[in-house]
């Protein structure tokens, strides 16, 4: 199965409230209330993506955390990149190559086609677009796009 780590999935979730009030700063105390997310937990995200350079920390009395940039220009896969490194499903679609059977393999140019299909989707999706759930119907619209299916084709039928 394929998943992201809880923290990341955590940090996702702490940058889609802050790109929901862009302009304000949050502690992390603020941000576990809100989120129902440990101190201690919020506290990490946040220290990984300010390294990531998603986020900025202002200290003092009215300090916190916000945004690095405007939500609309942050996607979920630098949001991922910055809590879990590079985004590879095998170690051939990574940028370092360091697979024993990269001489023989059949595959590999498919993994990295794989590879290629989930990072446009990922860098599709803005932390802005993600403070506005969609319907099923919608997830579905966006799906069949995302992979070519027109809405008479017969795959795009659902029970």
């Amino acid at each position: 199965m394929l998943r992201i780590s809880k923290m990341t999935d955590y940090g996702t979730v702490v940058m889609t409230h802050l790109a929901k009030n862009p302009e304000q700063r949050f502690s992390a105390r603020e941000l576990a209330s809100d989120l129902h997310i440990g101190v201690p937990t919020v506290s990490k995200i946040l220290k990984v993506l300010e390294r990531g350079g998603l986020l900025v920390a202002q200290r003092g009395k009215n300090g916190g955390y916000s945004l690095a940039h405007d939500p609309g220009e942050i996607s979920v896969a630098q949001v991922i990149r910055a809590m879990e490194g590079p985004i590879a499903l095998t170690e051939c679609a990574s940028d370092a190559l360091q697979c024993d059977q990269e001489q023989s393999c059949s595959v590999q140019s498919n993994w990295q086609r794989i590879n290629h299909a989930i990072m446009q989707a990922l860098e599709g999706v803005s932390v802005a677009e993600m403070t506005e759930p969609i319907s099923v119907q919608g997830v579905q619209t966006r799906t069949l796009e995302f992979l070519g299916v027109a809405e008479g084709d017969p795959l795009a039928q659902t029970e």
